[in-house]
């Protein structure tokens, strides 16, 4: 038997070639293209992140803001191609599959930088789930907010409680994450996907409507000024910023999940390198459309999050934030099915005879294939939803949160496994000109990585001081 790593699931073999029903490795063939690579890119990348963008332009100003977007761009386009490459060991058409991010790891590598690996890949995973629930929790109370403030006319500062906001969220996700693995998940990324332009552009055309009003371009060349933060707040804040770039473009994580889904041929590498190049192109066009019309609207007093410096006009904003919500319940499932993956097939290796962990009873359904119900997916997927659930409803910060994640999965996730990774599968000499730049580049994002981390606990601890857990309304 040979067994589908990514998700624990066993198949009959089948001869090298494959077949018209099974794939190479005995897996049931793969039926993903660059579309469906590029909506599950897409879903992943723009995010809750985006909305974060006008707060990081004005805390670095004109020059370095969009400067910084670029390179993010840049580093994570050419990175994301190193680590496709690593999708199969050796040949790149009939090398052995990797079906996780880990197993590049492990067949690179080894030893101690799987476990490391998979702690860094599962934690930053684990915080993207804290992190959409708290966006989601903040767009339903934006449509909250901005409808009590249209029926009071401005005079009712409307504070609300995120606490029934993440209830309800989690209680969506712990329905849909039943949905067994990301081949069954597509319908959702395109969703999704949709969703993410929809917020966005509407985002950009409230920016952009906000100047045409005023016949105002707000903001400076170096940030924000001294009048509105003290020198020692606008170094925090500038490496805050950095970690909310960072995260705006992490997907890495996730990124050999994704590429398992693509039939071949042609190879899963061809495919995945068009996907990347759509998918990054697209979303780094819409962040600095979106971080510049934000930053010139509000300058300065830029929000945390873009969409709830708007009131008006009202219906408009109330789409927009429904937009996210249903993207974020997508991108959910989306970076939380490794971890299900993960704990499952560990589960199921650990304890074959188990019948709660192992049974699956088929639940047939009318015009599609059986749904396979499985009592511990049941209860172990519920758990982890409740527990992000509970955390977010515990620090609900959601710029300060969005920039430490950034920074924790940036640096490991996105450059240095890549590179390293690369630069074996590729045999490049150690101390050749080619190995050197790799070498800078990867030191670099390791320094801006870390002063996003200290910048990210600074804000944590600042709101932490006048935050009261359960009990404080925004």
């Amino acid at each position: 038997m040979a067994e589908n790593q990514a998700f624990g699931v066993s198949t009959a073999a089948v001869p090298q070639g494959g077949s018209k029903c099974f794939d190479d490795d005995g897996r049931l063939k793969r039926t993903g293209n660059v579309w469906t690579a590029s909506a599950h890119i897409i879903t992943a990348i723009i995010g809750s992140g985006v909305l974060s963008l006008p707060w990081a332009t004005a805390q670095l100003g004109w020059i370095a803001g969009p400067l910084a977007m670029f390179l993010f761009a840049v580093v994570t386009y050419y990175t994301s191609l190193f680590l496709s490459a690593c999708y199969r060991s050796g040949d790149p058409v009939s090398g052995k599959r990797n079906y996780t991010y880990m197993d590049a790891v492990e067949a690179n590598f080894g030893g101690f930088n799987v476990k490391l690996c998979g702690f860094v890949q599962y934690l930053s995973l684990f915080g993207i789930a804290i992190g959409s629930t708290i966006a989601s929790a903040i767009s339903m109370m934006a449509i909250k907010r901005s409808n009590c403030f249209h029926a009071s006319g401005g005079k009712d500062p409307c504070p609300i409680n995120s606490n029934p906001y993440m209830i309800a969220f989690g209680i969506v996700e712990i329905i849909l994450s039943q949905i067994p693995d990301f081949d069954q998940l597509w319908w959702l990324s395109i969703v999704a996907a949709v969703m993410s332009f929809t917020y966005s552009t509407i985002g950009l055309g409230l920016g952009v409507s906000r100047v045409a009003e005023t016949g105002e371009i707000k903001g400076n060349l170096t940030g924000i000024s001294s009048g509105t933060a003290t020198q020692s707040q606008k170094v925090w804040r500038n490496f805050q910023a950095l970690g909310d770039i960072a995260f705006a473009y992490s997907y890495s994580m996730i990124l050999i999940e994704i590429q398992d889904t693509i039939r071949s041929p042609p190879s899963e590498g061809k495919t995945m390198k068009k996907a990347t190049l759509v998918s990054v192109t697209v979303t780094t066009l819409f962040y600095m459309l979106c971080g510049c019309a934000g930053y010139a609207a509000f300058g300065d007093m830029s929000p945390p999050n873009l969409l709830t410096g708007f009131y008006t006009p009202y219906w408009v904003i109330d789409i927009a934030n429904a937009a996210i919500v249903i993207h974020l319940v997508g991108a959910y499932q989306v970076y939380c099915q490794p971890i299900f993956a993960f704990v499952e097939k560990y589960a199921s290796e650990k304890f074959p005879a188990n019948k709660f962990i192992t049974k699956e009873i088929e639940i047939p359904i009318p015009g599609f294939r059986p749904y396979k119900f499985n009592l511990f997916r049941l209860v172990w997927r519920a758990v982890f939803v409740i527990v992000t659930t509970l955390i977010s409803m515990l620090l609900p910060f959601f710029n300060d949160v969005v920039g430490l994640l950034g920074a924790i999965g940036f640096w490991p996730l996105a450059v240095y496994y890549p590179v390293e990774m690369y630069i074996l599968q590729k045999k490049i000499p150690k101390w050749s000109s080619r190995w050197v730049r790799f070498q800078i580049l990867s030191v670099a994002c390791l320094i801006i990585s870390i002063a996003a981390a200290i910048g990210s606990v600074a804000g944590v601890l600042i709101d932490l001081k006048s935050y009261k857990p359960f009990t404080t309304s925004f």
